[in-house]
């Protein structure tokens, strides 16, 4: 296992140099000069202007430029932000925990409705059951999110008033920021009402970030345990006289799983690059508002610092993964 292990991790080093040479070169190939963004209406002088180019260092030679960021990153050091003066790692897990904590509950609504209704459609192949189910996955995979997300708030918070339209939670409510987990800290606070009103804030989001994950997470479950049921040990575990339910779930399901997994690892790509998205049309003060906000501020070393940051966790998610391939099937361990 551990042989399998430093094999994955050798695959960190390239993509990571493969990265930060995407994420430095990302920003710098969009229209805009950072000076003047920072400028803003009241203008540079051209005297000013040049002193501002040698203290960020953009009148060096871009490779230069890579070579003082590559060798910062490799420091541990991500730059600060050219607005807020800020390190970015501190910008960066300051603001991390709203994504992760929606991103979690994301992946747990799109895994825990997703792995039943893929079952339940491989099943009832053919039938009514797996018709809507695979039709409604097909839709909510279509359904771009700005426009799935305008809907619900239509829908749910103008013309219902059942959920707030942005924010984390009601400004009525204040208390300290402990672990940054907005549920988790207004159950800590104590306030009557904070909980939920932490949880009204996060359904739409939830719902709007986990229906892509959802849908392929469904499909790919059904397309696995359809393989899986043809199979002969299948087939002989039928005969003895094993209930459906555990040849459905023990043996059946154990074996989709690979495929299975590999697709919820990829999610969370997906997750993070929706969460641009979706934290945009509901305010959700989290890293991929924070992201969109630099890009148009041309905020260097905000875009690269968080661009890396996320492509990390991506990847470190990828080798999770990997190692659960190894837990679920020991045959993989070999290869």
């Amino acid at each position: 296992m551990l042989r399998y292990f430093l094999s994955r991790l050798l695959t960190f080093v390239p993509t990571f140099l493969g990265v930060t040479l995407i994420s430095f070169a990302f920003i710098r190939v969009l229209p805009g000069d950072p000076i003047i963004a920072m400028a803003g209406e009241r203008g540079v002088t051209p005297e000013r202007y040049a002193e501002l180019q040698e203290q960020f260092g953009f009148d060096r030679p871009l490779i230069v430029q890579f070579w003082d960021y590559f060798t910062g990153v490799l420091q541990g050091d991500l730059g600060q932000s050219f607005v807020t003066r800020k390190p970015v790692w501190d910008e960066f897990f300051t603001l991390f925990p709203a994504t992760l904590e929606l991103s979690t509950c994301a992946i747990i609504l799109a895994v825990v409705l997703g792995l039943p209704a893929g079952v339940i459609a491989a099943t009832h192949r053919g039938k009514l059951f797996d018709r809507l189910l695979m039709s409604s996955a097909l839709v909510g995979y279509s359904m771009p999110i700005f426009w799935w997300a305008l809907l619900l708030i239509i829908v749910f918070s103008g013309n219902l008033g059942w959920t707030p339209v942005s924010g984390r939670i009601d400004l009525l409510y204040y208390f300290p920021n402990v672990t940054g987990f907005m549920l988790i800290d207004s159950l800590l606070s104590g306030q009557s009402g904070a909980f939920g009103s932490a949880v009204k804030h996060l359904i739409l989001p939830s719902i709007v970030l986990a229906t892509i994950p959802l849908a392929v997470i469904a499909r790919q479950t059904r397309s696995a345990m359809l393989e899986v049921l043809s199979e002969d040990y299948i087939r002989t575990a039928r005969a003895k006289g094993l209930a459906p339910a555990r040849v459905n779930g023990l043996h059946a399901l154990r074996n989709a799983m690979i495929p299975v997994v590999t697709v919820i690892g990829l999610m969370v790509g997906t997750l993070l690059a929706g969460a641009i998205l979706t934290e945009t049309i509901f305010s959700w003060p989290g890293i991929g508002k924070w992201m969109v906000d630099s890009i148009f501020r041309r905020d260097y070393p905000v875009v690269q610092g968080g661009l890396l940051l996320v492509a990390v966790m991506v990847m470190v998610v990828n080798l999770i993964v990997d190692l659960l391939y190894g837990l679920i099937n020991p045959k993989i361990r070999k290869r």
